[in-house]
């Protein structure tokens, strides 16, 4: 199998949609040898939040020193992001040689009547597989969707199960209620394991606690409210926390903060565990710790925001940070959604703090809700909306929209399924520019 055959399966295995459940990864990883009985890991749910946390705590444990990989979704980029060591991704040799050793295992169970593996679950045993090969001291997990029937539940060697803001989305296959997908999510903690959550509804914190309990699992609240010295910036961020004074991020949005005191905790709940931080190694993996398309700023003169908000909760704390960091200034969306989100909702969240609404359509098949179907709804609460035949049309767009004005602030959220291809976009854009500005200097 060669890079180009293994992307051609990665499409084919797309027909196999997403089934919840655990029976047909059990049956998958134990004809890989189980690779996943052998290491060990930090299991991260929630709503929101969690893709922060993940790189928080696997930049501060690589930065310490450990073998860490990283097994993440959505990705930004390139397919291979999902799969990393060390901040690295995996090479095109190596996922072609996980992923032959996959197919061939899903071949056979469905040839015996088996269900065939679908994309997801054929992902998680591959990620097992590189993991170990690489010797991974930990394996930093994140969930897909929900927690107790999500693939990657079937790891039962968890010492610490991590829990981000618990919100609605997903319903329809979660449930109804906050409490509901509270229980979904609650289902990866495991007999013995310590539980890290950030603060919580009552609800939601209750169904965690009781989890906990019944595990016998040691119960620690990360508590964002308990941070002191909290200083706000669009380039760094600071706040202290327990023992540590003066911890600084430069990952941006108010709720950074609640992201970043939920993974200061479960560092120090894996020095309990055996897996101690020197403190300089924390203050170093926090201040370097980087997560595309996440309130991050990809361009300035004038400035430019990519953000992943892609659901309710998302979307009000996307106008918190709005409100927060650029009272005052214009602000121009960049909208791109899927049409099994709770779209109505992200719009009206939103779009009162904009002068103009830009829409796109993301590359994701079926899922995708087309930009002039979002512009309709758009009008309903805006006035002022434009529908982008492309992302580069949009981009293009926003900039002209934008002029010579620099207090104008450019914000592209929604599905991260396009937000890589903004970014590149953008980034290309400001290269051009500023090459062209240096033969101008130079001449």
């Amino acid at each position: 199998m060669n890079y180009r055959e293994a992307m051609e399966y990665v499409e084919e295995l797309q027909q196999y949609g997403s089934v919840m459940g655990l029976e047909t990864v059990r049956e998958l990883c134990a004809r890989l040898g189980n690779p996943q009985d052998q290491l060990k890991f930090v299991h991260i749910a929630g709503t929101n939040g969690k893709g922060s946390v993940l790189a928080y705590v696997s930049t501060v444990l690589q930065t310490a020193g450990y073998q860490v990989g990283r097994y993440l979704s959505p990705v930004i980029r390139d397919y291979r992001e999902r799969f990393q060591i060390g901040g690295r991704m995996i090479t095109q040799t190596g996922l072609c040689k996980y992923l032959e050793q996959a197919q061939k295992a899903a071949e056979a169970m469905a040839k015996e009547g088996f269900p065939h593996p679908t994309l997801f679950e054929i992902e998680t045993a591959v990620a097992f597989l590189f993991f170990l090969d690489k010797r991974c001291d930990l394996v930093v997990l994140e969930t897909g969707l929900g927690g107790a029937l999500d693939a990657t539940n079937v790891v039962t060697t968890t010492i610490a199960a991590v829990f981000t803001s618990i919100s609605m989305d997903h319903m329809g296959i979660l449930g109804d209620s906050q409490q509901q997908i509270a229980i979904a999510k609650s289902g990866i903690i495991k007999d013995g394991c310590y539980v890290i959550s950030s603060k919580q509804s009552p609800e939601v914190m209750k169904v965690l606690r009781q989890a906990a309990l019944l595990r016998k699992a040691k119960f620690f609240t990360a508590d964002a409210g308990r941070a002191k010295n909290v200083k706000y910036g669009v380039t760094k961020q600071r706040f202290s926390y327990d023992r540590y004074k003066n911890l600084e991020i430069t990952m941006l949005g108010q709720f950074q903060i609640e992201n970043a005191v939920t993974a200061v905790e479960t560092i120090m709940a894996l020095g309990r565990l055996g897996y101690p931080v020197p403190e300089d190694k924390l203050r170093r993996g926090l201040a370097e710790t980087k997560w595309r398309g996440r309130f991050e700023v990809i361009g300035k003169k004038p400035l430019f925001i990519a953000d992943g908000a892609h659901n309710e909760d998302a979307s009000i704390k996307l106008a918190q940070s709005i409100r927060f960091y650029f009272t005052n200034r214009r602000i121009i969306y960049i909208m791109g959604v899927l049409r099994d989100k709770e779209y109505e909702k992200i719009i009206r969240n939103t779009c009162g703090l904009a002068e103009h609404i830009i829409t796109v359509t993301p590359p994701a098949g079926e899922r995708a809700l087309h930009a002039y179907d979002l512009a309709q709804t758009v009008r309903e609460y805006h006035d002022s909306v434009t529908v982008a035949d492309s992302v580069q049309e949009a981009v293009e767009i926003a900039y002209l929209l934008a002029g010579l004005d620099q207090d104008t602030v450019i914000i592209a959220f929604g599905s991260l399924s396009y937000l890589g291809e903004l970014i590149d976009v953008v980034e290309h854009r400001d290269t051009i520019r500023r090459d062209s500005h240096g033969r101008l200097e130079e001449g």
